[in-house]
């Protein structure tokens, strides 16, 4: 039987080996992005848009896609460029490469010879409403720490 310090020498070993795998795997093997595009109210594509990778199973007409580059993006053209009424398409992708600065960001710019508001983002399943990311080292620090408790 392993006795209490044995115990926590696995469950660190475990730890680091966790946190080693997460690092390389968080690190680009795995970045996706919504594929979809809604027209008007109809579709599920349209902001607020909701659903995360497991929604996306059941949601017909929106898919995750691998994206080699890790750039996905968001496309909201007008109807009518004058009037500036945004929301009436929705698309979002996977982009071949990001913008030269690698900053996330939204801009209006001349897309297929329309005015669209377009926006870049970088990260797996980043081009969603709702941005909610946990830092590398916010996991890492929850792990430890409950490994310590639990060694105490």
């Amino acid at each position: 039987m392993f006795n209490k310090m044995q115990h926590c020498g696995v469950l660190n070993l475990l730890v680091i080996f966790y946190l080693a795998f997460f690092c390389e795997f968080s690190s680009g093997l795995l970045r996706r992005c919504f594929v979809c595009r809604s027209r008007g109210e109809l579709g599920s594509c349209k902001d607020p848009f909701t659903f995360n990778a497991t929604d996306v199973e059941f949601e017909r007409g929106v898919d995750t896609i691998p994206c080699a580059s890790g750039w996905c993006g968001k496309i909201v053209e007008s109807e009518n460029d004058l009037k500036e009424e945004y929301g009436v398409a929705t698309q979002r992708m996977c982009l071949q490469r990001g913008p030269s600065d690698s900053e996330d960001r939204c801009a209006y710019t001349k897309w297929q010879f329309r005015r669209v508001l377009m926006c870049f983002c970088r990260g797996d399943l980043c081009n969603s409403s709702l941005r909610l990311n946990a830092s590398f080292g916010t996991i890492a620090i929850t792990i430890i720490l409950s490994v310590y408790r639990l060694c105490k």
